[in-house]
């Protein structure tokens, strides 16, 4: 049986008045919550370790030698001699584990890490991480990794058949990692800081920066572009920068983005931010279905007779035409609730819905940017 559906998504008649659309208030958020402070930043750690402990579900030694190495060069570190002999341990697995040192981290101090095989383990489930040192981009050791693994996933395996549920080869190991060297840092000495805003913005910035300037009682704050403000410390008098942070940190601030429409054509998720404006248009939508179905009959001759068998095609062909819900208009520079309450009238689905937004930003009457993924 072999069935073919086409369906046909048809927008009519689409008009569109240019409206000004105006702004949606935005709720307040904290400038901690906006930006980031130039310098202040984490840096990766990288270690290659070996997990013991598994239930045979580590590394097949001939598949993964390099376990074996490892396995003979941490027995000998601990003055076991295993030279010349043959190793076949199944509770083992290497892994690369992964982490990020915080800005302002001391020595002594715990940070979380991830474990991932490298090999062909089936699970690190139950499995505990050995002495692991784990090094940055300048090749120098910033912590070392040990612990028990809490693992994400499950499998199960019989002769016939296997089940796996998440990703048993791959775990977390809480406060893993303890900090063995500082990243050499002065905040104190800063007398000219930087904020980064996370989503670059003229508004924002300009808000930011007259927020601070009247929190402080002074012009300290400049915005140098939609993605900077400078804050000035020479010009107020403060024991150290961070008592300013810790001043200026939690004023709140009304941010402005861009109004934007993201869709997922995978799954079929829409989300429309609040600033979302649509012109006068009219939609209609509609659909065609075209199924073809191959029904073979099969002719068979009589028992012991001369003859042969035959397959004789059938087919089934339906069209399958949808009149539609009408014609929908939606009004002039409508707001976001009026255009999904708009759409939903039209009993559309989700997918529906994204080529019906598509068309409507082809028309020129949506007044968003438009980001498909």
């Amino acid at each position: 049986m072999k069935t073919t559906a086409l369906i046909v998504r048809l927008l009519l008649v689409i008009f569109w008045i240019g409206v000004p659309a105006t702004g949606a208030d935005a709720s307040p958020a904290r400038i901690k919550d906006l930006v980031e402070v130039d310098g202040v930043r984490g840096n990766d750690l990288l270690g290659y370790g070996l997990v013991v402990g598994l239930n045979n579900t580590g590394d097949s030694l001939r598949n993964s030698p390099f376990t074996e190495d490892a396995i003979v060069n941490l027995l000998e570190r601990l003055g076991v001699n295993v030279t010349g002999e043959q190793i076949r341990a199944q509770n083992v697995a290497a892994v690369l584990v992964t982490g990020t040192l915080p800005p302002f981290s001391r020595a002594g101090s715990q940070i979380d890490v991830t474990v991932s095989a490298i090999g062909d383990a089936e699970s690190l489930l139950g499995g505990t991480l050995v002495m692991t040192p784990m090094n940055a981009a300048d090749g120098q050791i910033y912590a070392v990794a040990q612990g028990s693994i809490i693992a994400g996933g499950v499998s199960v395996s019989g002769e016939a058949s296997s089940v796996t549920q998440g990703v048993p080869t791959s775990g977390l190991i809480p406060s893993g990692a303890r900090v063995e060297r500082e990243i050499a840092f002065d905040f104190t000495q800063m007398r000219d800081i930087r904020l980064a805003l996370r989503n670059p913005d003229f508004t924002t910035a300009a808000r930011i920066e007259a927020a601070i300037n009247q929190d402080v009682g002074a012009r300290i704050a400049r915005m140098l572009d939609s993605g900077t403000v400078r804050l000035d410390l020479n010009s107020v008098g403060v024991d150290t920068p961070a008592l300013l942070m810790a001043q200026i940190e939690n004023i709140e601030v009304v941010t402005s983005t861009k109004a934007r429409v993201v869709v997922d054509q995978r799954s079929g998720t829409i989300i429309l931010g609040s600033d979302v404006r649509i012109s006068r248009v009219a939609v209609t939508q509609g659909s065609l279905t075209l199924s073809v179905e191959e029904v073979p009959l099969v002719s068979q001759p009589n028992p012991f007779s001369d003859g042969e068998t035959v397959v004789v095609p059938r087919t089934n062909a339906q069209i399958d035409e949808d009149p539609g819900n009408g014609l929908a208009i939606v009004d002039n520079s409508v707001s976001l609730p009026e255009v999904v309450a708009g759409l939903n009238a039209l009993g559309v689905s989700a997918r529906d819905m994204i080529d019906i937004l598509k068309s409507i930003k082809a028309a020129g009457a949506l007044h968003a940017e438009f980001i498909v993924q």
